[in-house]
């Protein structure tokens, strides 16, 4: 198992910050290292609000989770995102009805999610689990599982909530990635296998799903560990290259790269651990 440098710049790793390197490693450093702000994301921001009702519906009783009780939650969790983010959300809708359309658009998330699961007849162990596990190479991993199922006979399903539509098979790469990382933490945390790692994509009602062996959790420790590797190897050289993609054109930062012209900002004196 490899050893962690002596003075690493990744000390903790998370899902989504692994998923920022594999995309662009300029990227990472912008987020990571420049933590540079990026603009609210209305998409974004819907989907947290769409989180937090569905966190909240499950702490009524079971006969009370309903399509009209789960919209009833909606306006009051609002009410408290938008108290908590009130700079973010400042501005992010330019008019009441704008704002209006964007609730709609919740309102349908959360009714098909009901298309899709009884939640009635469910309880789940956790809700929103937070887990930070130290692997034997010395490097942390962390996240947020959004709920933890266990069956009476003990078996585990993650499940992870999209707010956007299911994609197409091609693209599903990065969604895998990322359920994979919550089943090698949960492993590693519990020394048990998760049974099903379930992804619902509430923006269609498509579901993936997959049943993990030992031997796929084993590999995709291996590959957390060589993207830890690579960000090392990267902070060393000094070089965070731009990778283009599709995705650039959602980029907050293509002002400042080179792909597009632009130049990014001088590297800071001292490289923050994260």
């Amino acid at each position: 198992m490899d050893s962690p440098p002596a003075t690493p710049l990744v000390s903790a790793l998370s899902p989504s910050r692994a998923a920022d390197f594999l995309q662009c490693p300029l990227l990472f450093r912008f987020r990571v290292i420049d933590r540079l702000p990026e603009k609210p994301s209305a998409a974004a921001l819907r989907g947290t609000l769409v989180h937090a009702v569905l966190e909240r519906l499950f702490e009524l009783p079971a006969d009370t989770r309903t399509p009209r009780t789960a919209l009833s939650l909606l306006e009051p969790q609002w009410e408290r995102l938008r108290a908590s983010r009130a700079e973010a959300v400042a501005g992010l809708f330019a008019s009441d009805a704008e704002l209006a359309a964007w609730l709609a658009e919740a309102r349908t998330l959360i009714g098909r999610y009901f298309e899709m699961e009884q939640p009635q007849r469910l309880e789940p162990h956790k809700r929103e689990m937070r887990l930070d596990v130290t692997l034997e190479s010395g490097l942390r991993l962390r996240g947020y599982l959004d709920r933890l199922d266990v069956a009476p006979t003990g078996q585990m399903r993650i499940v992870d909530y999209k707010t956007g539509k299911s994609p197409q098979p091609r693209f599903e790469q990065k969604a895998r990635f990322q359920i994979f990382f919550y089943a090698v933490m949960l492993w590693r945390e519990l020394g048990e296998i998760p049974t099903r790692l379930q992804l619902m994509y509430l923006g269609d009602g498509g579901v993936r799903w997959y049943e993990p062996t030992e031997q796929e959790l084993l590999a995709a420790e291996a590959e957390i560990l060589g993207i830890w590797r690579q960000i090392e190897d990267t902070a060393r050289s000094g070089v965070w290259s731009p990778r283009r993609s599709r995705l650039c054109d959602w980029c907050d930062h293509r002002e400042r790269c080179p792909e597009f012209g632009g130049t990014p900002p001088p590297m800071p004196d001292s490289l923050p651990v994260v």
